[in-house]
């Protein structure tokens, strides 16, 4: 059996573990440009030097070898024969089921949109990021996200709230928080509503209590370098972090994958691709049937790839079993830099526990354990 992943993120790094886990024999081929791993949620401490690029950046080599991972480097163009072959630059790639682990792209249509900085893109954001804030000597911070009007689960809003939160601890630390206007700005009037019903007033509370100005409830029109429009006016900034709405790889295009009217893959509850029976969807890419509070990155990301991995076995050597079906929860803690706000949310309902300063070390302490299984 040859299983194909496309993608080294946490779908992709959590197929790879448990299709090892239940198949020793299974062959296992990984594409993606490089065998590099990025813990994405600690971007946020970047700016505050609590990490640096290296405690970051995971290279893949030793595990691919440890887990018998064939690894090939490289940008996928296309997929042909029914999923059966991935074609990057320079392979193609025969399998006999795939699994897409590749994760999604951010939508960058507004007008102006280049002068804006995109916490999720990676590393080099970050640090970009806190240069930006340590050059300043005073001004305003406008920070805010989007979302795809078609795809509703398609964003990442809590990445946002988190920088909104560390970079006013981070100036009030510095003692200069009162020479910097903190704005939050959001095109919904009760942004974060897929954290749970009563979470956006809380958490507008905490921002009211920090003295953040907020601005929502407003169609965003586009940006200058120095300003966020909308249609409730402007906001004049000389910084500016948003992260837009996502849609589907650039790739899906050439593909005879069937798409969602946001431009995800289209997949049933099973990670199925529909009318592609050996072909998975985990992650970003995705666009599953559930709650529109569904998340799709990191803890969830890792529950679709455990259901694509054991389904993609289960038909390889046609087991009768019935097929998994995702478990749709919401697991995060939101952390101000000094503390955290835990958030749980799944079909039996939501937790919200307002900011203690225990999540923000138990934030520390997960991160250090998920990535001790991938380092050398």
């Amino acid at each position: 059996m040859r299983i194909t992943i496309i993608g080294a993120g946490f779908a992709a790094l959590t197929a790879v573990k448990t299709l090892r886990q239940q198949s020793k024999n299974v062959e296992i081929t990984v594409i993606a440009p490089r065998a590099e791993f990025i813990y994405l949620p600690s971007v946020i401490w970047l700016p505050a030097d609590l990490r640096t690029a290296d405690d970051l950046r995971i290279d893949l080599n030793h595990y691919f070898k440890k887990m018998r991972v064939s690894f090939i480097a490289g940008k996928v163009n296309r997929i042909s024969n029914d999923g059966r072959q991935v074609h990057t630059e320079t392979d193609t790639v025969e399998n006999d089921a795939l699994i897409i682990a590749s994760g999604g792209r951010f939508i960058k249509k507004l007008p102006g949109i280049e002068h804006v900085l995109t916490p999720c893109e990676g590393i080099k954001v970050g640090e970009t990021i806190r240069d930006r804030l340590a050059a300043m000597k005073s001004g305003t911070i406008a920070l805010g996200f989007g979302g795809n009007p078609n795809e509703p689960t398609a964003m990442r809003g809590g990445p946002m709230f988190e920088f909104v939160f560390i970079i006013e601890t981070l100036l009030r630390k510095q003692g200069r928080r009162d020479q910097f206007k903190l704005v939050f700005f959001n095109p919904n009037t009760k942004p974060g509503v897929r954290l749970g019903p009563d979470v956006p007033d809380k958490l507008m509370q905490l921002m009211r209590k920090r003295d953040v100005e907020t601005h929502l409830g407003h169609k965003i029109k586009g940006f200058t370098e120095n300003s966020v429009m909308t249609e409730g006016g402007d906001i004049t900034a000389d910084l500016i972090l948003f992260m837009p709405g996502m849609t589907g790889p650039a790739w899906l295009a050439n593909t005879d994958l069937p798409q969602s009217p946001g431009g995800m893959i289209a997949a049933n509850e099973h990670t199925q691709v529909d009318g592609f029976k050996h072909v998975y969807v985990a992650g970003d890419a995705g666009s599953f049937p559930g709650p529109q509070w569904q998340p799709k990155q990191a803890h969830a990301a890792d529950i679709q790839a455990k259901v694509a991995a054991t389904n993609a076995l289960r038909l390889l050597q046609n087991v009768t079993t019935e097929l998994d079906k995702i478990n749709h929860e919401l697991l995060c803690i939101i952390d101000t830099l000094s503390h955290g706000i835990f958030i749980k949310r799944n079909a039996k309902g939501a937790t919200f526990l307002p900011p203690l300063r225990i999540m923000h070390y138990a934030k520390r302490f997960f991160e250090k354990r998920y990535l001790r299984q991938y380092r050398g």
